[in-house]
């Protein structure tokens, strides 16, 4: 049995960017900064990691306005892996598709914006639904 699921917890990079399909399907796109630990000689450090989120459907559309630079989220889907040819040259791209996005605490700047009282906190399913 193979199992393809990924749960990470980051900050957004920029404001999530919500376009819609030739057929009406909403997508939403943003990336996360997760930071992780790296001893470099004695000294321990942050290294950031970086990673493209899309979010389908109704989810994507119900989250977008929440979804600005800073805010720490946290997502839980799988990896999809695009593969293509571009001047000649195999190209390949891996993104995290979201089946549940979670709003997390405020910006990281401390604008407490648009997040104190939606309904948002408890997070959405790839259908939409509140868990």
């Amino acid at each position: 049995m193979d199992i393809n699921r990924v749960v990470l917890i980051g900050r957004l990079t920029r404001d999530a960017d919500l376009k819609s399909t030739a057929s009406g399907q909403a997508v939403c796109k943003f990336s996360i900064a997760v930071n992780g630990r790296k001893k470099n000689g004695d000294q321990w450090g942050d290294e950031p990691n970086f990673f493209d989120i899309v979010v389908w459907g109704r989810q994507g559309e119900s989250l977008h306005q929440y979804l600005v630079k800073g805010k720490m989220v946290g997502v839980d889907g799988e990896l999809r892996q695009d593969r293509w040819q571009q001047d000649g040259q195999n190209r390949s791209k891996v993104e995290i598709i979201a089946n549940y996005v979670q709003l997390l605490g405020g910006n990281n700047n401390g604008n407490q914006n648009r997040d104190n009282n939606n309904n948002y906190g408890n997070g959405f399913n790839g259908n939409g639904a509140n868990w």
